[in-house]
């Protein structure tokens, strides 16, 4: 690894496939390349970003100005901390893709992040939105995080419980300014059944039977199909998946908040809800979506929705940033419309006004 980071004017891709190159690129791979990158922002008075895989993101068409860190797959991505033969813990770098993680960790039959599959990005984004999908979150594993106190300028750990990992949230995403994750500790289990905690995943998992790494495997293979049904693995062959997948969180509204929704859409019949805490409940944003007008296709130009998830918001071919935010607004007011609920988007705008 060298110890001098070089900078140089590169493309940032994403998954939505909008956005303009970097000013200043730093791929980094240590505390001390962040460190330079950080001083040599601070030197030109630049603002500096960071942006992983781009799978959660809309960048501006113009690209973002100043220094984008981005972190790097280093030769040896992961390395075992503790095996007691049941618990097994991991530091994982920030630059490893997360479905790498997940692939490896079920083809060594270690259990806790195999409904997690799939999911595109890093492994360093995956505390910051705090992923999650079909009963597993990264809160359920994380240990800690290392990387660069944006702040202070120095390494620095955040244990997991410093981290405030709520629902696709955290102290990193509440503010972007304030680490550069480096690298990742998790503990998965040994000899643990996979999670079928999620209604859906148990559906599609009847029948299946076997433990350890040969039902994480399977589970894994559903997870994948699933994805797939709904555009949610990104594949050239798949244009509904150019897209950030989930565009916007599910929404957590008081019982009143709920029944009211209920009864302005669902008129009574079944609505999907989730207990989310004392007197709350968790919607399902796609549901709102679809009840509020706007079935999967539903589009506007060159943007709209997924044909196969209302969820998405799928770049159609030679979209703009800028349109993506403007349809997402039109998502939005519809729904807020039809039902007073605002849907919050989970993805980061980088370089646009919102």
């Amino acid at each position: 690894m060298s110890s001098s980071l070089e900078l140089s004017r590169g493309p940032l891709a994403t998954t939505l496939g909008v956005g303009g190159p970097a000013e200043h690129l730093a791929r980094v791979t240590s505390a001390l390349h962040v460190l330079q990158a950080l001083a040599f922002a601070d030197e030109r008075q630049l603002p500096w970003w960071v942006v992983a895989g781009g799978s959660n993101v809309v960048i501006a068409d113009a690209g973002l100005p100043g220094v984008v860190l981005q972190p790097v797959q280093p030769a040896e991505p992961i390395a075992i901390l503790c095996d007691d033969g049941e618990r097994v813990q991991l530091r994982v770098a920030a630059g490893l893709a997360w479905d790498e993680l997940v692939a490896w960790s079920v083809a060594q039959g270690l259990q806790g992040i195999e409904c997690l599959s799939g999911i595109p990005g890093q492994v360093g984004a995956a505390p910051v939105q705090n992923i999650g999908a079909y009963g597993q979150e990264v809160s359920d594993v994380l240990l800690a995080v290392h990387g660069v106190d944006a702040v202070a300028r120095t390494a620095r750990t955040w244990p997991a419980a410093e981290c405030q990992l709520a629902y696709r949230d955290s102290i990193f995403k509440q503010n972007p300014k304030l680490a550069v994750v480096l690298a990742v500790d998790v503990q998965l289990w040994r000899g643990r059944p996979p999670c079928l905690a999620y209604a859906q995943l148990q559906q599609a998992a009847q029948g299946l039977n076997g433990q350890g790494q040969g039902g994480l495997a399977r589970i894994r293979a559903l997870v994948l199909q699933l994805r797939a049904d709904k555009g949610m693995v990104v594949s050239a062959s798949d244009l509904d998946s150019r897209s950030c997948g989930s565009f916007f969180t599910n929404p957590i509204v008081d019982l009143a908040v709920a029944e009211q929704v209920r009864t302005r859409l669902a008129a009574g019949a079944a609505m999907p809800t989730w207990p989310h805490g004392a007197g709350q409940v968790k919607l399902s944003a796609a549901w709102l979506i679809e009840k509020c007008g706007m079935p999967k296709g539903f589009g506007q130009g060159r943007v709209g929705l997924s044909s196969k998830h209302t969820l998405a918001l799928v770049n159609r071919g030679g979209a703009t940033a800028q349109e993506v935010l403007e349809f997402a607004q039109v998502v939005v007011g519809k729904v807020q419309t039809a039902c007073g609920v605002v849907l919050v988007p989970e993805v980061r705008v980088m370089g646009l006004d919102t």
